[in-house]
């Protein structure tokens, strides 16, 4: 895959799921323990997934790593987990709005 930056879409090559790239930083991209593919690029038929990485990635969630460095929101819901270099990426919590009263 080439450089990874804001806008790129991507998607797994061992499930239906699908990101965005919001904040980009240059590692490798999985979903379900297996690199991450661009849009255009084909699906190998022999990729095995990580059953310790299967987790599900939900449609309009965002994934950070531990240091916010990376950011991806899930365009298309998938059996397999965002992680890159081993790590999983761990859901971001939505910040609180301010009341209208």
């Amino acid at each position: 895959m080439s450089q990874v930056k804001p806008g790129m879409r991507l998607k797994s090559a061992v499930c239906t799921g699908q990101a965005m790239v919001v904040k980009a930083i240059q590692v490798t991209i999985t979903c379900g323990g297996v690199p991450m593919l661009g849009m255009d690029e084909q699906l190998d038929d022999n990729s095995q997934a990580d059953p310790e990485h299967m987790y599900k990635c939900l449609m309009g969630k965002r994934y950070i790593n531990k240091e916010e460095t990376l950011e991806l929101l899930c365009v298309k819901t998938g059996e397999g987990s965002f992680g890159i270099d081993g790590q999983m990426l761990i859901g971001k919590e939505s910040k609180k709005l301010p009341s209208s009263d």
